[in-house]
């Protein structure tokens, strides 16, 4: 049975209530020694329920699973319940006594999840106070002393679950890196990552790094996908599973702010501040840096399982598990191009074009001789007539960029960089609420030899968007004409 159908029939067995005398399906083994008696369609429904939840545990973030109650003196079940060896896919799975009762969005706004999502991950720090002192500026460590806190994000049980599952590669979506004295290597085979290759080469000491967990693990998805919002950028996310005692990347820095989540274990981590302006909010990761590099790390310290590091581009960073337990964490990455510099590497060609066109002075030819005055090797020329020919050109410049300015398509470069979002960012990770008002599950089906729930769309039909940034109205910008 594949997700899509699992993910029905669970919010269905969450939503329905058949009466108040109740059996909680939590509780079946309690139920078993209290003389109630439980027959075999009850049973295949209590495995039934048990296999949903495994294979649909991403309430990481939105409000516990609700406890399922169910008529137990009815004496029977329809038996469209439980499809036969649960093989059938896509069959509604219907109660027989109550219609269901409409239901609502938890978050009408996109936006709004995201804000929850944010504020969920960074807990015990207000979110303003979090933007104002640390984005961009300054690392963050926030300590919780709840091992449990990251608990349903991922697991290393549920990593040899998705290397078994899935066709997992290599290089592609899998990592297999050791730092041993001052050196880092890659030790990737080719072909497919099978669970029983990824655990030896683990045993042998190197660290694991999964680099597309959102792919393959719905609560990371939800995450990344809900925090897309917050951000205005594409999110994405690493996983990083280090055997005891081992460090598996050299010194370096990114390119991402990074929020690293401390799944299970411990792992020490040492965070330096910018060297300089020139690696602040850096636009590039560093190439692997070397201790000689480094002096004494700003940050010194032991993340616990459910505890939070921050840091921004730029800041250099190392990681070591510690000798007596191995270490899993993810990495949830954002910001990667999109600075002001990535807007502007929209605006100003644009503008240069209709500047271009609206304005001669962009087309006249340079001075005949400026080659004999401009140019690295005039620089520091003393000669007055040559250090007057070149204070000239440079105003003749300063003018015509400062008309380049006014031209600056600032709407068209803001929906070119929409635009990116779109064709990069994750696609929106449904509720049941969600797909049964579109095209997933909702509009006509078959229903009892015939097509039901007809749906035709009219000017005065209404219709909303399921995330703020999935669709954007663009500009002519790039054909170079004024807005």
């Amino acid at each position: 049975m594949d997700d899509n159908v699992k993910e029905n029939a669970l919010s269905v067995l969450e939503s329905w209530i058949l009466s108040n005398n109740s059996v909680i399906l939590d509780n079946f083994h309690e139920i078993q020694t209290s003389g109630i008696e439980i027959t075999e369609e009850w049973k295949k429904l209590y495995e039934f329920w048990l296999s949903l939840k495994q294979d649909l545990s991403n309430s990481c973030i939105d409000d516990e699973i609700e406890i399922v109650k169910i008529n137990h003196d009815n004496g029977s079940l329809n038996e469209k319940i439980i499809p036969s060896g649960l093989k059938r896919k896509r069959k509604l799975l219907r109660f027989p006594t109550r219609k269901k009762k409409p239901t609502h969005t938890k978050y009408e706004d996109s936006r709004e999840k995201a804000s929850h999502i944010f504020s969920w991950m960074i807990s015990n720090v207000d979110v303003k106070q979090f933007m104002d002192e640390y984005w961009e500026k300054d690392f963050l460590h926030v300590k919780r002393n709840n091992s449990q806190y990251y608990k349903k994000v991922l697991s290393t049980v549920e990593i040899d679950r998705i290397l078994r599952k899935n066709y997992i590669m290599f290089t592609k979506n899998i990592d297999i890196t050791t730092y041993i004295n001052g050196v880092r290597k890659t030790h990737n085979p080719e072909g497919r990552a099978y669970a029983s290759t990824v655990w030896d080469l683990y045993s042998t000491g190197a660290s694991v790094r999964f680099l597309n967990p959102q792919t393959y693990s719905n609560p990371v998805w939800k995450i990344c996908e809900g925090l897309q919002d917050a951000f205005g950028c594409f999110v994405g996310a690493n996983v990083y599973l280090t055997p005891p005692g081992t460090q598996g990347f050299a010194p370096h820095y990114d390119d991402i702010e990074a929020f690293v989540l401390q799944l299970e274990g411990k792992k020490r981590w040492r965070v330096y501040r910018p060297r300089s302006q020139a690696e602040e909010c850096a636009l590039v990761s560093s190439p692997n840096l070397s201790e000689e590099d480094l002096e004494e790390p700003d940050l010194d310290v032991v993340l616990e399982a459910g505890d939070l590091l921050y840091f921004p581009r730029g800041f250099i960073h190392q990681a070591n598990a510690l000798p007596d337990v191995h270490s899993l964490h993810i990495t949830v990455s954002s910001f990667q191009n999109n600075s002001w510099a990535n807007f502007l590497e929209q605006a100003v060609p644009a503008a240069l074009k209709i500047a271009t066109s609206e304005n001669p002075e962009f087309r006249r030819g340079l001075p005949l001789d400026y080659l004999s005055y401009m140019g690295l090797v005039h620089s520091d020329n003393n000669d007055i007539q040559k250090m007057d020919l070149r204070k000239l050109f440079r105003e003749k410049a300063r003018f015509l960029m400062d008309f380049l300015a006014d031209m600056l398509p600032l709407d068209s470069a803001a929906d070119q960089m929409g635009k990116k979002l779109i064709h990069d960012a994750l696609p929106p990770i449904l509720s049941h609420d969600e797909r049964v008002r579109t095209i997933y599950n909702g509009g006509e089906h078959w229903e009892d030899n015939d097509v039901v729930n007809r749906v035709e769309i009219t000017p005065d039909t209404k219709i909303r968007f399921l995330k703020a940034n999935i669709a954007r109205l663009n500009s002519r910008q790039c054909f170079g004409k004024r807005e």
